[in-house]
């Protein structure tokens, strides 16, 4: 690699990195603090009493609970343990990296110049219907055949012996130890100042760990921007085909393993690929990639994952392919 091809990547790497780096905190800071503060029972009182409703709503949750993949399965799972409908829980799961306020922002900013309004929409449009599908499926399934059976005997257990034989009940939240707060010798502000640290050192984690992640696709997409795309003349044919252009991005989204408030502004690079095809990309990323199907296999069982998976990953390919086969020239980027 000669010098103006360093430069050219640094360049790349760097406008990219610190275009999404924002959003990234943004999203982890509001992560550690529903991590930490909210109370467990909290999201089953906006819930509908109606099985159907209540899951429409649950792929909604996100706009109010806003976190990204990263963090909202260990969320998950510790809801599903202590009652949520696993049907809302899953619906929740799948929408919140993408139907909330911080991933819209960020698409809208990432794809200025390139209908900004139409990618948004379209993103959290079809990210809805996606979850509310695989919840409104998966609520009509026993757990024992969609969790892991050491989680399904839990719940099963739990829903035997809803209060402790004192009468008390377990007000533990997310899944923390958060004794301390309840130290005779601290007094409330200490206790306070003592959940706001958790919290932030939940947010430095979560940063942290995305970070990496971001940095390593923010490097790639920097190198295959300036270093590969260049000149590729396969890559035209690729990109240009509306049928292997989505899977093809689909499969980026899942090997990069992006965050969802920050990869569209990796997506919005990638300016051989149609506009149908970075919409899948961004719809695929947050619901299914590498990091996310070590995180699912902790609350689901893997024969469900794999079938999710490829559902999920059919479902968007043919919305991409009818979309650019129909209409294809009405938004471009």
């Amino acid at each position: 690699m000669n010098a103006d091809a360093r430069q050219d990547f640094a360049l790349a790497f760097l406008s990219i990195l610190f275009e999404g780096a924002p959003f990234i905190l943004l999203g982890t800071l509001i992560s550690g603090f529903i991590d930490i503060y909210l109370p467990a029972g909290t999201m089953d009182r906006f819930l509908p009493k109606n099985r159907n409703l209540a899951v429409l709503v649950s792929g909604l949750l996100g706009a109010v609970f806003p976190v990204c993949e990263c963090a909202v399965v260990p969320v998950i799972r510790r809801l599903v343990g202590k009652g949520l409908p696993l049907g809302c829980a899953l619906s929740y799961m799948l929408a919140a990296p993408i139907v909330n306020p911080i991933t819209a922002l960020s698409t809208w900013k990432a794809f200025q110049g390139q209908a900004p309004w139409a990618m948004t929409g379209g993103r959290m449009l079809l990210g809805y219907l996606i979850a509310v599908g695989v919840g409104l499926i998966v609520s009509r399934i026993s757990l024992r055949r969609v969790l892991r059976k050491s989680l399904a005997d839990s719940i099963e257990h739990k829903s035997h012996t809803t209060h402790k034989s004192d009468g008390t009940h377990d007000h533990s939240c997310c899944g923390h130890d958060h004794s301390h707060d309840h130290d005779h010798d601290h007094s409330p502000k200490k206790a306070d100042d003592s959940r706001l640290i958790a919290a932030m050192r939940s947010a430095q984690k979560d940063f942290v760990d995305v970070g990496v992640y971001f940095t390593i696709g923010v490097a790639i997409t920097a190198l295959f921007n300036t270093g590969i795309a260049p000149g590729a003349i396969w890559l035209d044919s690729l990109a240009g085909n509306p049928a292997a252009a989505p899977a093809a991005l689909m499969a980026l989204a899942f090997i990069l393993s992006l965050c969802s408030t920050s990869d569209a502004f990796i997506a919005a690079t990638l300016a051989k690929f149609t506009w149908s095809a970075k919409l899948a990309f961004l719809v695929f990323g947050p619901m299914l990639d590498v990091k996310l199907i070590f995180l699912y296999q902790s609350v689901l069982r893997r024969k469900f994952i794999l079938v999710m998976a490829l559902s999920v990953f059919a479902f968007i390919w043919v919305v991409a392919v009818a979309w650019e086969t129909w209409f294809g020239k009405v938004v471009l980027p």
